[in-house]
């Protein structure tokens, strides 16, 4: 009898274990691609959070090698296909003993700001690293988004099109066809009532940073299990079709990162009307004109991180 109960624990301890690591590979590791994207056009055969296949997938060329920390202080214009223009112009800060990326960005149209998925495929834990999925885009100026593939709650949609309905309890950034922002809880709108107010682009990571031109953090806000100072990366307006992206160092001898607050202040101090902050850590990127701007961290030195999803001109 003895004998029975050892055994019969040791299979329940050995299918115990089985079942975490699963779920635990199922949450962080194993990729599910619920949707592919045809690239410009936007088209999701699917109702929300169904499994299909779609017509095209782009592939993502993975270039070795790449050049960080080379385009501060560079400009440029940005022309798409219509023969509108974006002006951008990178600078480089320095914020609490921290090296903070600034590119500042006039657009001639909203539709110049979009974004676009890992892998061109909508799914769970499908990432790519943001420099190869600019590179896929022809993106001449890209950040990492709110890597949504890594949760499985929070509002998705993307350049028009809605991908999750599931709502979570956070702030989302709104932005609509006319490129204003609008920082929402999630838990007083649906993603559906969103969609039908014209809502181009929903991120759910959060939190907001600035709304109204004042701060809307404390000094004691934080994201879930990030350290106090951080990689960060967030996305403002000023005004008109006119945004910033901010991408801030993090976790190096040479850059200490910066708090929720500290990024909210140097937002602010920018002038921006709102702002949001997207991923961060690891996953802070920043690329223009196919050279990585910062230096980000992976947790193997100063490399990127691959990530779900970007935003781009």
């Amino acid at each position: 009898m003895k004998r029975f109960q050892k055994r019969y624990t040791l299979c329940f301890s050995l299918l115990l274990l089985a079942f975490s690591i699963y779920a635990l590979m199922d949450t962080f590791v194993i990729s599910r691609v619920y949707a592919t994207v045809e690239q410009g056009t936007e088209k999701a055969v699917a109702s929300v959070n169904e499994e299909v296949a779609a017509a095209s997938t782009l592939s993502a060329s993975h270039s070795a090698g790449h050049e960080y920390g080379a385009s501060a202080g560079s400009s440029g214009v940005s022309e798409s296909t219509d023969g509108s223009t974006a002006q951008i112009q990178i600078s480089e800060y320095r914020v609490d003993d921290t090296t903070v990326y600034v590119a500042d960005i006039l657009l001639s149209s909203a539709s110049e700001l979009k974004t676009a998925f890992a892998q061109n495929s909508y799914g769970r834990n499908v990432t790519a690293d943001t420099s190869d999925t600019a590179a896929a885009v022809g993106a001449v100026l890209a950040i990492n988004g709110d890597n949504y593939g890594s949760r499985e709650k929070g509002y998705v949609i993307r350049n028009g099109v809605l991908y999750r309905d599931t709502a979570a309890a956070q702030e989302d950034l709104v932005i609509y066809a006319d490129g204003s922002f609008e920082i929402i809880s999630e838990s007083e709108i649906t993603a559906q009532q969103l969609l039908a107010n014209g809502a181009v682009q929903v991120f759910s990571f959060g939190p907001g940073l600035v709304e109204n031109g004042s701060v809307i953090v404390d000094p004691n806000d934080e994201v879930d299990r990030a350290k106090a100072s951080n990689p960060r990366t967030a996305i403002g307006i000023l005004g008109e079709k006119h945004l910033v992206f901010v991408v801030s160092d993090g976790r190096t001898e040479e850059s200490e990162g910066l708090t929720l607050y500290e990024l909210a202040e140097f937002m602010q101090s920018l002038g921006v009307q709102a702002a949001y902050n997207l991923d961060g850590g690891g996953s802070s990127t920043m690329v223009y004109q196919g050279s990585v701007v910062n230096q980000p961290t992976s947790g193997h030195g100063i490399d990127e991180r691959a990530v779900t999803d970007i935003v781009y001109i």
